[in-house]
């Protein structure tokens, strides 16, 4: 039986996660190297370990993730990490139920955000600030 690889990747704010799952596998989570048993902080590890709870599905135990993240702050990188998980779950499973269960859960994991940061516009110091006038 040939191994089955999925890329999937995920975006919040400004960070990026990109997935690659292998199917079947040892059942293995690595975030830049790190096994998810001990990845620091333990709020993020419980945010991530959530979606594969929620999947609930006998393939992701047979599964390795090797998810690479840059860019962003601690929780945008979790943010990032659980949508590329679970949008790689999604095509491997391939079922309406599974999709079905991340929407109901939460419409972020596999559709994404797409706010981001108001870039700076002429006349003050950041995007909505403003030179203060005075008429005295």
């Amino acid at each position: 039986m040939s191994t089955k690889m999925i890329q999937s990747s995920g975006k919040r704010k400004s960070a990026i996660a990109r997935a690659i799952l292998r199917y079947p596998a040892k059942s293995e989570i690595k975030i830049n190297n790190v096994p998810l048993e001990i990845y620091q902080p333990e709020i993020s590890r419980s945010r991530i370990k959530e979606v594969l709870m929620i999947a609930n599905h006998e393939k992701v135990d047979k599964c390795n993730f090797e998810i690479s993240v840059e860019g962003g702050g601690i929780q945008g990188q979790t943010e990032a990490v659980r949508m590329a998980i679970a949008r790689g779950l999604n095509e491997l499973i391939g079922t309406k139920t599974i999709e079905q269960t991340f929407r109901e859960y939460d419409d972020s994991l596999l559709s994404g955000d797409e706010r981001r940061t108001e870039s700076k516009h002429f006349g003050g110091k950041k995007a909505r600030a403003r030179r203060q006038k005075s008429f005295r």
